[in-house]
């Protein structure tokens, strides 16, 4: 216990699920929490859970990420409070199952703005705070999805795919920094997410027997905090299918297409 005292957690999407269990698990680690979200009476219960498990300084923030001036206001609220961010967790994101012949491009360019544009945004202010005091960790929340698309998954692959393909090169370049870059590339996660991105209400159904709780990457999410891991995959099974999709691209093609498609 007590891994991450004094340390300041910011976490975005924090007032429900996935993002929700990462903020509680930093407290129970004794970190300051400061957690972000669009649903402002769903996030002061968050804090003052946060607040009862870690008795420390919790703050939350009203943040849409798609508002560049949001950020700013509430990283400069955050330095404020707290003075630094030792670690930033980028959860804030959204998806949508539709072919990409029908997908409506509004909706596509929405999702690149919360899940790719505003988690950039947000990485390159954080991240240029921790350059100067040669420390700090930013960890991406991306999705087994951008390393093995599906059917119905074009546009929500493609935003976890750029998400992977930018945290692998800030890596390189924020190692002299001593900051170090994760990804997380959980498969499907019991959350609320799946009432937006999937219209049918069956996928969840579908894939009952791989599908995690919440709770279980959270706590895998805070045990790589300050450490230098480069993946989290979750679970092992579509880890092991992601790295047989890269050495038999056509076969992982035909099992995407096949097996895998769910939706």
């Amino acid at each position: 216990m007590g891994r991450l005292r004094d340390k300041v957690v910011l976490i975005t999407g924090a007032s429900s699920g996935l993002g929700e269990q990462i903020a509680y698990e930093s407290a129970k680690q004794d970190a300051a929490v400061a957690v972000s979200a669009r649903r402002l009476d769903k996030l002061e219960i968050v804090r003052d859970r946060c607040a009862a498990y870690s008795g420390r300084r919790v703050a939350a923030y009203k943040l849409d990420v798609r508002s560049k001036t949001q950020i700013q206001s509430v990283l400069d609220a955050v330095y404020d409070e707290f003075g630094q961010i030792d670690v930033l967790v980028n959860n804030a994101g959204f998806g949508c199952f539709e072919e990409a012949l029908h997908m409506d491009m509004d909706l596509a360019e929405e999702m690149f703005r919360v899940n790719v544009f505003g988690l950039m945004y947000m990485t390159q202010l954080v991240a240029r705070k921790m350059a100067e005091r040669k420390q700090g960790h930013i960890i991406n929340i991306a999705s087994q999805g951008g390393k093995i698309a599906t059917p119905k998954s074009a546009v929500y692959s493609a935003t976890k795919a750029a998400v992977i393909g930018y945290s692998n090169a800030l890596r390189l370049e924020l190692k002299p920094q001593h900051i170090f870059v994760t990804t997380v590339n959980p498969g499907p996660i019991k959350t609320d997410f799946f009432a937006a991105a999937d219209k049918t209400g069956d996928y969840l159904k579908n894939v009952g027997s791989v599908v995690l709780k919440p709770q279980t990457v959270a706590v895998q999410v805070v045990e790589v905090m300050l450490t230098s891991r480069r993946e989290v995959n979750m679970p092992r099974i579509m880890e092991v299918g992601g790295r047989m999709y890269n050495l038999f691209p056509h076969l992982g093609d035909y099992l995407a297409r096949t097996i895998f498609n769910k939706k």
